[in-house]
């Protein structure tokens, strides 16, 4: 082909290509095949972006644990944070936000109940939506195992704070309630009057409980409960030393003066607040009273746990509210 023939071919082919890229119709369709592309790609942009900012909404600060001047020894709580990584590869199957499919991980404070100054404790942390019911053990059996039966009902778990000498008498219940996964708590020997007792006395009715508790149901309590309430520092210090925390109760049924269920239940749930513990003893009251309460503080959507769960700094979503 000659030189001339060479040059028209291209001239030729350039004029066509140019017709066709500024054809309109032709154009559109480049174009929209373009737009297209970017289409497909702005949702996976759209979704990182998403979940970052939703990161940033539900992010959580933790917080310490401190001695608080009115309410004394309260647990530290988690903060909360979105994994971003983990979430969206949960999300990028369909390519949309999906809320439930967030993915949270907790973070937590820098300073703990152990590294705090002995102190007694009445509540968990305020912000924690869970309750504990704390009953005290030293009469009552007969009403024991109706009580297990509806807290095993509700899929519940309580601390028991045991009296010595009860767990001696009542070696079979002890093990029951241990065995149904509640938690042992010391309650002392006697039930004395701790704040007028000697150090060494103190020492005693907590030592003698704790070894005839761990010798029966295998279980080393980690909580005290004072009888009626009653302590002095040297309680609160002894029970410290020996390795447990002094606890007490910000909601009383006050169930021993035998108020009818529905005066027990009126007066708990005016009361019940997020971290309560809710002091209550194994009589005729609480016994009749317990299933409707149990479903009465579900619907506040709190969780109820035992105290030491209480008192963690495990965050409590959402989906674990009962």
């Amino acid at each position: 082909m000659s030189v001339t023939k060479k040059v028209t071919s291209i001239v030729v082919i350039a004029i066509i290509t140019f017709t066709i890229m500024n054809h309109t119709p032709i154009n559109t369709y480049i174009n929209s095949l373009k737009y297209d592309t970017v289409a497909v790609q702005k949702p996976i942009r759209s979704l990182e972006d998403r979940v970052k900012s939703e990161a940033k909404k539900r992010h959580k600060e933790p917080q310490d644990a401190v001695i608080d001047r009115v309410w004394k020894k309260t647990p530290g709580y988690n903060g909360l944070e979105v994994d971003i990584e983990k979430s969206l590869k949960n999300m990028k199957k369909d390519g949309i936000f999906v809320e439930k499919h967030l993915i949270y991980r907790q973070v937590p404070p820098k300073i703990h109940l152990k590294d705090l100054s002995p102190a007694p404790i009445y509540r968990g942390h305020p912000d924690k939506p869970m309750v504990s019911f704390a009953i005290n053990v030293a009469w009552g059996e007969e009403y024991l195992p109706e009580m297990l039966s509806i807290l095993k009902k509700h899929h519940i778990h309580a601390t028991f704070f045991f009296e010595g000498r009860w767990v001696k008498k009542h070696p079979d219940l002890a093990k029951m309630i241990i065995k149904a996964g509640h938690e042992a708590g010391n309650h002392s020997y006697s039930h004395p009057n701790m704040a007028v007792l000697s150090i060494s006395k103190t020492n005693e009715e907590m030592v003698k409980t704790n070894e005839v508790i761990e010798a029966v149901t295998g279980y080393k309590p980690k909580l005290f409960a004072p009888p009626s309430g009653s302590f002095d520092d040297h309680t609160v210090q002894e029970a410290h030393r020996l390795g447990m925390w002094t606890t007490l109760w910000t909601v009383d049924t006050v169930d021993w003066r035998k108020p009818t269920p529905g005066e027990l239940i009126e007066r708990v749930m005016n009361k019940v607040h997020p971290g309560a513990i809710i002091l209550m003893h194994p009589t005729k009251s609480s016994s009749a009273s317990l299933d409707t309460l149990i479903k009465e503080i579900k619907a506040k959507k709190f969780k109820i746990g035992t105290v030491s769960n209480l008192l963690s700094e495990t965050q409590v979503l959402s989906s674990d509210t009962n």
